[in-house]
């Protein structure tokens, strides 16, 4: 059975050209929906992706109909093939029925599975640079040495004078949240796993 999809981005946009190229391409029913493909949840598609069976045809007008990236379309296609459902893209002639729409869309998955690896790379090869210049990334500590030495001095005159520790007070002086100094006080605090409320 071929199935059509039909998505438009804005609401004023009419979705009867991608509906007739469907309907002139075979399709016996068509899933709709009227949202930017950048939203997760989409409505018609889910639906399409419910109904659809094992032997089942999607058609769509173009690819990026269907997926706003490669990697989106590679995922759906990774379902499709587990799925044994087909594609058939009206406007690229992209047909996975036929051995040269299977390659093609294999040459596109290897294509797009290279890109990531090269950011990966780089990324990497980035972050490992900087470290070599003495660079940290992360958050800037809420604590820093100045002010863990301030606040080991009022808790240590607190106990001196066999007092409580005033957390919030000191927590008002230094410039952070009370539970920071809660966390300083008891071992835990880690300078880069801390946000200042």
């Amino acid at each position: 059975m071929k199935i059509g999809y039909a998505r438009v981005s804005k609401t004023d946009q009419h979705l009867e050209l991608q509906t007739a190229a469907l309907e002139a391409a075979g399709t016996e029913k068509i899933y709709k929906d009227r949202i930017s493909g950048a939203k997760a949840e989409r409505v018609g598609l889910d639906e399409l992706l419910r109904h659809a069976r094992a032997g089942d045809v999607v058609v769509v007008w173009r690819l990026d109909r269907l997926a706003r990236s490669i990697q989106q379309l590679i995922e759906l296609m990774k379902d499709f093939e587990g799925r044994k459902i087909q594609l058939l893209s009206v406007t690229e002639n992209l047909d996975t029925t036929t051995p040269a729409g299977k390659l093609t869309f294999h040459i596109f998955a290897a294509l797009a599975e290279f890109e990531r690896n090269l950011i990966i790379e780089r990324t990497h090869a980035g972050l490992a640079a900087a470290r070599a210049q003495g660079k940290v990334g992360g958050r800037r500590p809420v604590l820093d040495k100045e002010k863990q030495a301030a606040v080991k001095n009022m808790l240590a005159t607190a106990r001196t004078n066999r007092a409580a520790p005033d957390y919030k007070a000191i927590a008002h002086v230094v410039g952070v949240s009370e539970r920071t100094i809660r966390r300083f006080d008891a071992g835990t605090y880690t300078s880069f796993a801390n946000v200042q409320n």
